[in-house]
């Protein structure tokens, strides 16, 4: 199957890359359009009915008419002499916010805007919330509707904000904006412009590492050209399938299949590019078109398992509780199969067009070249092999030391520093009231047979929780239109983002909520605080189920590929220190260095995924080119050190180009984001260079042939001769064999 669709390819590159060219700019288009129709913002929406927080969530949609892509926002209005607020301003504050709640905010439209723009105007939902105690603000509640992710949806609150702002300005009053859509605005045009500059950084970085590897302008711009087509391509199947299934996609999906997909995508190319090149030095009389057909028939089995392997390992995240994980693992399985094919069939029909002259003006296809660092690396591994494996494993373990005691933040990642406006609103808020007004905690109560339900009657559960250590104040009881569900708003002292909120949101107030709500009644605990408490209970349960799901699954792909049982359990013991090295040192980071409260909730699964499904990309590489050479005469060390040679280069520039992909989420304001992408260039890192260039080849060459079992690998001598035993008696020299026999096993 592999070599007919590398075949094809080869045979047929123009019909190829014309199919391509269409299927790419099609999908794309499609991809941008509907990109933001098919992501649900609402973290809330991901978790199962039967959690608390989403119970509450159901009755806010169904008895308050809450929208799942609602954005409440808090509005501060204060006098902009700085005085305190009369009865007057009040009253023409509470006039102001009147008009606003009427008129329509129109959506800005530029002119180069893409087709199926969803149009976001609406009219704004604005109403009077509280005033300071010491009258120093007066709070607004605002609502906008709609994907907060959507460039279009930010635009709309930058331009309602402009209004109000106007429009208060005028009764000279000065207003601050914070929570929600706001944040999310605030941060993105505090990092716009050193978002670009890392974007094109990166650029340059992966341009400049082919340029210095090949020596050739072709072959250092057009993989980012072909992974553009292609994950563009992905990129439209996966928002194609998600508005076929109606299954919606969390809003940080798309960011993650970018770097995904341009990780991954060149790094099959380079798989490619440095054997094609090896080819055409070997075969200086093959045509470009037979030497590219040779070459992905052979590389691309190895491109196959690699990105199987990921597939694999997302694909288990079809089985977590947490819809957030759900969604994440068929999107990347989706995209990554995409890229696959595209491997399989544009990569090599572009090598079989370009031939030789992908490598213009370099001169290296006319010489081999030195034996350079990977060559004289290749030989220290196999002359060293105990030692390799010693320092590799100290390295590891080091980095792994930092998982005692490591800790879990399940917060947004938000954070006080004041840098942005939005940040700087909610400190004056909670200089003055209790830090959750901007974000309460809600009780909903419902009566159990579906009934009225009497505000007077909660009187007793308000008084209770207003006791709970923590809650600083308590709204009175609002009943819904329909009069079968009553919320009441808590204010807490705490962050609703933090640790602190959420152990008081899951123990004392539901606890409180539980004894006094009256008999009857049913009684839901909802808001930011409770939201997050519920996600650490169900990421907690995801954690135990997909890890051992996961790693069965790779492991059953090693063993097909490699055609061994012992050769898949090196593999899978090698990534699996590779990962706890990574955590270990995040967490040292996160919470040592950078005095955090702990590392993102979501930290452990995705890298773990990423790391060990990624970095068996390297290790099925490395391992197949030395399976390759094992079936060439010669001692086993000597094949080993060949095979690092010849691969350790595309495995460090890949290495090094996944790395900087990934690195520049390090950049993102999220402080989650951040974790994830430091780590996760740390794991590819410590794959690339400590696993398979030296831990793998070391381990395999202590291990020697029989590191196959049961199916070694046959020498080509031994093949010649017809039997296993012709070439020690009539073989190698002296040292070589000895070498060979010295060896613990095999």
């Amino acid at each position: 199957m592999i070599r007919a669709l590398t075949g094809f390819a080869t045979r047929s590159p123009w019909k190829v890359i014309a199919l391509w060219a269409v299927l790419g700019i099609a999908m794309t288009v499609l991809g941008q359009a509907f990109l933001f129709r098919v992501t649900q913002p609402s973290t809330g929406e991901f978790l199962p009915a039967t959690y608390d927080s989403a119970a509450a969530l159901k009755v806010a949609e169904e008895h308050f008419g809450a929208e799942p892509d609602a954005n409440p926002l808090t509005m501060l209005v204060a006098r902009a002499d700085g005085a305190k607020l009369t009865d007057a301003d009040e009253r023409r504050i509470d006039d102001e916010a009147a008009k606003l709640a009427r008129r329509e905010v129109a959506m800005p439209k530029p002119k180069d805007a893409p087709p199926f723009t969803q149009d976001h105007s609406q009219v704004p939902r604005v109403s009077p919330a509280m005033t300071a105690p010491d009258r120093s603000f007066r709070l607004l509640a605002v609502e906008l509707t709609g994907n907060p992710m959507d460039p279009g949806m930010q635009d709309l609150y930058r331009a309602f904000r402009d209004h109000a702002r106007a429009d208060f300005a005028e009764a000279g009053l000065r207003t601050g904006f914070t929570a929600g859509l706001a944040d999310t605005v605030d941060s993105a045009d505090a990092e716009k412009t050193r978002s670009t500059v890392v974007g094109i950084a990166m650029l340059v970085v992966i341009v400049l590492l082919h340029v210095l590897v090949f020596r050739s302008l072709l072959a250092a711009l057009l993989p980012l050209l072909v992974v553009s087509v292609i994950g563009g391509a992905a990129a439209g199947a996966v928002v194609g399938a998600s508005l076929l299934t109606g299954i919606q996609l969390d809003a940080s999906t798309p960011q993650l299949i970018n770097v995904v997909l341009i990780g991954i995508g060149i790094d099959y190319f380079l798989f490619l590019l440095f054997r094609f090149r090896e080819q055409l030095r070997t075969r200086p009389e093959q045509t470009g078109r037979a030497a590219a057909a040779e070459v992905a028939g052979r590389v691309g089995t190895a491109v196959t398992s690699a990105a199987l392997t990921i597939v694999a390992a997302f694909s288990t995240l079809a089985v977590a509780s947490f819809g957030q994980f759900r969604v994440l693992g068929p999107a990347i399985a989706v995209s990554v199969l995409v890229m696959l094919l595209g491997s399989l069939t544009l990569m090599p029909a572009l090598l079989a067009v370009t031939g030789r002259k992908m490598f213009w003006p370099s001169r290296g296809l006319r010489r081999e070249p030195a034996e350079g660092m990977a060559g004289r690396m290749g030989r220290r591994v196999a002359k060293r092999p105990v030692t390799m494996v010693l320092a590799s494993l100290a390295l590891l373990g080091a980095l792994a030391a930092g998982l005692a005691g490591m800790r879990m933040d399940y917060g947004t990642g938000g954070g006080g520093d004041e840098k942005t406006a939005s940040a700087r609103t909610a400190a004056e808020i909670s200089r003055a009231l209790p830090a959750g007004v901007s974000d309460p905690t809600t009780v909903f109560v419902t009566a159990s047979g579906g009934g009225p339900v009497d505000p007077r009657a909660l009187g007793g559960l308000s008084k209770a929780l207003a006791a709970v250590d923590g809650v600083g104040q308590v709204a009175p009881p609002v009943p819904s239109q329909d009069g079968k569900a009553v919320r009441i708003d808590l204010f807490l002292t705490a962050d609703a983002h933090g640790q602190q909120a959420r152990d008081l949101v899951s123990g004392p107030v539901r606890d409180t909520v539980t004894a006094h709500r009256p008999d009857g009644t049913e009684a839901h605990v909802g808001g930011t605080a409770a939201l997050f408490a519920d996600i650490s209970a169900a990421v907690s349960g995801d954690l135990k189920l997909v890890f051992p799901v996961a790693a069965g699954l790779i492991a059953l792909i090693l063993i097909l590929l490699l055609r061994s049982l012992l050769a898949p359990l090196v593999l899978m013991i090698s990534v699996g220190l590779a990962f706890a090295a990574t955590l270990g040192a995040s967490a040292l980071v996160s919470e040592d260095l950078l005095d955090r409260p702990g590392v993102n909730f979501m930290l452990p699964l995705v890298l773990f995924l990423f790391v060990v499904a990624l970095g068996t990309d390297y290790n099925i590489l490395i391992s197949d080119r030395i399976r390759e050479e094992m079936e060439k005469p010669g001692p086993a060390r000597a094949a080993v050190a060949r095979a690092v040679r010849h691969t350790a280069p595309a495995i460090a520039t890949a290495g090094l180009v996944l790395a900087a992909s990934f690195g520049s989420l390090a950049v993102n304001p999220n402080p989650g984001t951040q974790e994830i992408g430091f780590a996760t260039a740390l794991g590819i890192m410590l794959s690339a260079f400590v696993l398979s260039i030296v831990l793998v080849p070391a381990l395999v060459a202590l291990l020697g042939r029989s590191v196959w079992w049961p199916v070694r690998p046959r020498r080509a001598d031994d093949r010649t001769a017809g039997h296993h035993g012709h070439d020690r008696h009539h073989g190698h020299n002296g040292p070589a064999e000895h070498e060979e026999r010295s060896l613990p096993v095999g």
